[in-house]
Order: structure tokens, then sequence, then C-alpha cells
């Protein structure tokens, strides 16, 4: 009688240890959502920030661009002037 009440004992030994570690599992579970919805959300926020980055700056590079453009424009002009004017004067002096 007693090796039967030790059996059931250890039984419900053991049974109360696998629930407790069931019951471990789903609350670390839990908590490892927790953990992966806040990297979720840091991940969407750093890619939203990298996108409007990436406008930024290829909208920084095309404004560079114009501007290079304008100021080769400008000393092209330049020197054709210069070249005019240095060929008004040589056609002076001759």
């Amino acid at each position: 009688m007693i090796e039967t009440y030790a059996e059931y004992g250890a039984i419900g030994v053991i049974v109360f240890l696998f629930v407790m570690m069931i019951m471990n599992l789903i609350k670390s579970q839990k908590a490892q959502n927790e953990d992966l919805d806040q990297i979720r959300q840091a991940i969407a926020k750093s890619e939203t920030k990298m996108g409007n980055v990436e406008s930024i700056v290829l909208k920084l590079v095309d404004r560079w661009n114009r501007s290079d453009e304008k100021r080769e424009d400008f000393w092209r002009d330049m020197s054709d002037d210069i070249a005019y004017l240095k060929g008004r004067t040589n056609g002076k002096n001759v």
C-alpha cells in the first residue's frame, strides 16, 4: 500500500514538474514574441528612415549635377567671350 502511494506520489511530482516546464516554456515564448514585435517595429522605423535619407541624398546629388551643368555652361560662355575678345584684340593690332 505504501508502495502504491509512493508510486502515485512520484508520478504526481513528475506530472507537476512537466506542467511547470510547459508553463515556463509558454512564458518564455510570450516574452520572445514581444521582443520580436519590438524588433519588427524598430526595423520598420529604420527602413522608413533609410528610405527618407535615400530620397534626400538622391535629390541632393541631382541638385549638385544641375549646379555643375550650370557652372559648366557659364564657363563655356565665358571662354567663348574671352576667345571673341582675344580675336578682336589681335585683329586690331595687326
